[in-house]
């Protein structure tokens, strides 16, 4: 039986072709219900999401328009939200990725922000517009923004974000675009993921916190 989780349905999601057999349609169908069983209440569907992008998409080609444009995506966290915005963005443009992490496993950012690469993107010169999945407490935005401005020399940094926290920041940091802005709570799906589970859910929700708690 589904979780009783207001709005879902399997027909709701747009990740299905009908030429996939219905076993791997019922095998996906039953994973997400394994992890939606933690989840306490969906934020924001699929159709939903796809709306913004589209709205976002459609503000950053026009603000872009003629300008040499880099695109940084965030990684993990932002691989889903990347790949559906940029087919909205209709220019010319360069795609880099940067991997950093400052949860390291918790439900907090840690306030330390990692690099896993050594080297920043090129980007002397071109307008970059920074991709991340959440704006939580500032940490990581501000010292990517931080680094490129010091040693990358770019025209200009802007941020995107699929979601802002609406908080008290640890870090002086805004988003330039926001898909969508959410409460303090800790949220899972669409790229967004805890203790590396999750990300694959077609929605945004919020994590129960007995999920937690039984850590």
């Amino acid at each position: 039986m589904a979780p009783a989780i207001p709005g879902y349905c399997l027909e709701n999601f747009t990740c299905f072709d009908p030429a996939i057999c219905k076993k791997q349609r019922l095998v996906f169908h039953f994973l997400i219900l394994i992890m939606i069983q933690d989840v306490e209440r969906i934020l924001f569907h699929e159709q939903t999401i796809l709306r913004r992008l589209d709205e976002l998409g459609a503000q950053i080609t026009r603000d872009y328009e003629g300008k040499d444009l880099t695109i940084i995506a965030v990684l993990n966290g932002s691989i889903f939200f990347m790949a559906d915005l940029l087919r909205r963005v209709q220019l010319p443009l360069r795609l880099d990725c940067l991997s950093v992490s400052s949860y390291h496993g918790g439900t907090a950012s840690t306030g330390i922000v990692t690099f896993d690469q050594t080297s920043l993107p090129e980007v002397n010169g071109r307008h970059v517009l920074l991709l991340d999945d959440i704006l939580d407490t500032g940490h990581t935005l501000h010292a990517i923004c931080a680094r490129l401005r010091s040693e990358a020399n770019p025209s200009s940094v802007r941020i995107c974000v699929l979601l802002r926290k609406d908080k008290v920041r640890a870090k002086n940091m805004e988003a330039d675009y926001v898909g969508f802005d959410i409460g303090d709570e800790f949220v899972v799906g669409y790229g967004l993921d805890y203790l590396e589970k999750y990300r694959n859910l077609p929605f945004v929700g919020v994590l129960h916190p007995s999920v937690i708690e039984r850590k």
